[in-house]
């Protein structure tokens, strides 16, 4: 074992194993302090301890995935169990075994009848990877080779592998070189509170899904083969479009012959209270890419869902669909998934969010906060929300320095107990699917405490 490390991990100091032998996402690590470092050893329900004893309220679910919370025993059992039969089947050379059946079914009871098959995956990256080449293999296989080219948005989130970044509109993202990769183009984003015409919301909405059909007939039609996009934007801002977006966005797809791929990893199983947030926003997508919730982030385990027009062709049309993975369809993973779904349907965790927890939260989040003179406008449904912080909230006026305002205030938010993300100056809040009230409560009450201490400190109150 090298001696630096054994003696680090003899003395238990983790964070400085963490600091010196890890590559971590989106940080720079010349400004990595020890003492900033957060060790945690043990969670609960909605709660997370560190290594000194300090309890969290998980605000964010872990990255929107804990959906069922930390340390439930049906999902803990359900992997004991697989691995003690069958730690390990791939589904290479025809092979299957029982825990990917009958997660399939489930998942197909659970699906709108529209769709017939999956290619499962480990991640919602991974996913929307494979999107890419199912896109272009089902456009070939449908006498349209030229059809290549897919659409996104900017500030759009797909992921972290090069196909996926592409697809995602994150300029950070991009500035590795090479990226995005050919025929992959953006469109403006339907963020309204960043607008600042004289457009309604609704006209803005129709706007912004109009930026597409511009960019297909610059493009050229017979070329275009897909639009992806999140139903709302996760981790660029839990941003809502208006209710004028999507449907249409789902005519003018329909208009020149062009999928719909809905990226549903935040926003699937159960987070806007349907079981996916595309049934909120009321379009039809062609694929959808799963995963987080799918297992309740207990396991890695993701998805692309098909079209049984998109399904059909690849099963039936002939030819190899050159990819695979060695762990897709995993048993342990997909016993947990069949687990979790279980648990979100057959014991009412969705429809509770749904008929009473979901409307609580935002009913609680615009009494406390609605009027402060920090929040510009608050947004959600279900166990997700999102508040842009605005110096000028009238006029819509955001800071210059948004991002060291959201950084204040997931500091703010620690020192109160509670784990909270930004994107700029918007607070982003998605707890576990099974909240009390009286944790929403707790999550209110700490968010209303960070907000008023960041008004204090940029002088507003």
């Amino acid at each position: 074992m090298n001696h630096f490390v054994g003696q680090a991990l003899a003395q238990k100091d983790y964070k400085e194993i963490h600091l010196t032998r890890h590559l971590l996402p989106f940080e720079d690590h010349k400004f990595l302090k020890s003492a900033d470092t957060r060790v945690m050893v043990r969670g609960k329900g909605l709660y997370l301890w560190d290594e000194h004893g300090n309890r969290f309220l998980d605000a964010l679910s872990g990255l929107w995935c804990t959906a069922l919370g930390y340390g439930r025993p049906e999902l803990i059992e359900a992997a004991a169990r697989q691995m003690e039969t069958l730690s390990y089947c791939s589904q290479f050379f025809n092979t299957t075994h029982p825990a990917v059946a009958e997660l399939s079914s489930k998942l197909f009871d659970i699906l709108p009848a529209s769709y017939g098959r999956i290619l499962y995956t480990n991640s919602g990256s991974e996913a929307n990877e494979i999107l890419i080449k199912m896109v272009r293999r089902f456009w070939q296989l449908a006498g349209k080779p030229d059809k290549k080219i897919l659409i996104a948005r900017h500030n759009g989130y797909h992921g972290a592998t090069i196909g996926s970044a592409s697809l995602g509109g994150m300029k950070a993202m991009h500035e590795f070189g090479g990226l995005p990769i050919a025929d992959i183009h953006h469109i403006p984003e339907p963020y309204w509170f960043g607008y600042e015409g004289a457009l309604t919301e609704q006209e803005f909405g129709l706007q912004a899904a109009q930026e597409l059909e511009i960019r297909i007939l610059e493009l050229g039609a017979d070329k275009v083969g897909a639009f992806v996009a999140e139903p709302f934007q996760g981790a660029g801002g839990m941003i809502f479009p208006p209710s004028s977006y999507w449907p249409e966005i789902q005519r003018i797809c329909e208009k020149y012959d062009v999928l719909i791929c809905a990226d549903e990893v935040v926003g699937g199983f159960g987070r806007t209270g349907r079981w996916f947030a595309h049934e909120y926003f009321g379009f039809e997508p062609d694929m959808l890419a799963i995963a987080k919730g799918l297992t309740s982030g207990y396991i890695p385990m993701g998805g692309l869902v098909l079209s049984r027009r998109i399904g059909d062709a690849l099963a039936d049309c002939g030819g190899v669909f050159a990819h695979g993975l060695t762990y897709q369809g995993h048993p342990v993973a997909a016993a947990v998934a069949l687990a979790s779904l279980r648990l979100l349907d057959e014991g009412g965790i969705i429809d509770q969010v749904e008929s009473d927890t979901g409307p609580y939260l935002q009913r609680c989040l615009r009494q406390a906060l609605g009027d402060h003179v920090l929040v510009g406008e608050i947004q959600g449904v279900g166990a997700v929300a999102a508040l842009q912080l605005a110096y000028i909230k009238e006029e819509k006026k955001r800071f210059v320095n948004e991002g060291t305002v959201g950084q204040y205030c997931m500091r703010k938010a620690m020192e109160h107990g509670m784990l909270l993300r930004a994107a700029a100056a918007r607070l982003i809040v998605a707890p576990a699917l099974v909240a009390t009230h009286g944790e929403i409560d707790e999550l209110v009450a700490k968010l209303q405490l960070t907000v008023d201490d960041t008004a204090r400190a940029l002088k507003m109150m």
